[in-house]
C-alpha cells in the first residue's frame, strides 16, 4: 500500500500518517525527516541539499526528488509506504509518476484557513521543556506558564498569525493543484479534519480500508 498525505500546515496529517503508519505496518516518509537524515549522514544529495539550505535557497525538485527514490528502495518499505511532505507540487507528482510509482491512495485532511489560523496562533509552548499547549483547546493551569517547570511560555514565530497565513498561501498555491492532479487519476479522497483528533483518526482509517 502506498499512500500520499495532503493538508495544509496545522491541518494534523503528520499526526494522522504516523499512526496510520503504525497500524498498517508501512514506513512513514517525512520529507524533512529524510531531508535531514541525508545531511547528517554526509551523501552525495545531502550535501548537495546542505548547499542550497547554506545560500538560504529552496532545495530544487532534482534532488528532494533524488531523496525519495533512495528512501523508497530501502527495505522497509518493501510493504508499502506514506509519503507526508512529498509531493508539495505538481511537477513533483508527475515526477513520482514518471518513476514508476503506482500511489494506491491520497488522502487529503481538509481545515478551512481560519480554521487553522486558530488553532496555530492559540499554541503557546515550554522552551525549557519542550510541553505545547494552547491557549483554548489546552491551556496551562494558569495560562501563561508551564505546568512542569513553571517557565513562562511563548509563541513561536511560525505560529505567529501573519506568518500562518503566509505559509497557507504558499500552499493553496503551490500545494493544493496536487489534488486536481490526483482527482483526475480518481485516487484522492478527501477527510473533514476539523472533527475531534479521533474522529478524524476514524474516517481516515475507513477511507482507507474502503480502496484496499
Amino acid at each position: 500500500m502506498k499512500l500520499v498525505f495532503l493538508g495544509p500546515p496545522g491541518a494534523g496529517k503528520g499526526t494522522q500518517a504516523m499512526g496510520v503508519a503504525e497500524h498498517y505496518g508501512i514506513a512513514h516518509i517525512s520529507t524533512g525527516d529524510m531531508l535531514r537524515s541525508e545531511i547528517r549522514e554526509g551523501t552525495s544529495l545531502g550535501r548537495e541539499a546542505q548547499a542550497y539550505m547554506d545560500k538560504g535557497e529552496l532545495v530544487p525538485d532534482s534532488v528532494i526528488v533524488g531523496m525519495v527514490k533512495n528512501r523508497i528502495a530501502q527495505e522497509d518499505c518493501k510493504n508499502g509506504f506514506l509519503l507526508d511532505g512529498f509531493p508539495r507540487t505538481v511537477p513533483q507528482a508527475e515526477a513520482l509518476d514518471q518513476m514508476g510509482v503506482r500511489i494506491d491512495l491520497v488522502v487529503s485532511i481538509e481545515v478551512r484557513d481560519e480554521a487553522i489560523v486558530k488553532r496555530m496562533s492559540g499554541r503557546r509552548v515550554c522552551d525549557c521543556c519542550g510541553a505545547s499547549y494552547h491557549v483554548e483547546f489546552n491551556p496551562s493551569k494558569d495560562g501563561k506558564t508551564c505546568d512542569k517547570d513553571g517557565t513562562v511560555l511563548t509563541q513561536r514565530k511560525d505560529d505567529q498569525p501573519e506568518v500562518v497565513l503566509d505559509r497557507l498561501s504558499t500552499y493553496h498555491q503551490q500545494t493544493e493543484p496536487i489534488k486536481s492532479y490526483y482527482k483526475g487519476t480518481g485516487k484522492l479522497r478527501l477527510v473533514d479534519g476539523e472533527q475531534p483528533v479521533s474522529e478524524v483518526t476514524d474516517a481516515v482509517f475507513a477511507t482507507i480500508d474502503s480502496v484496499q
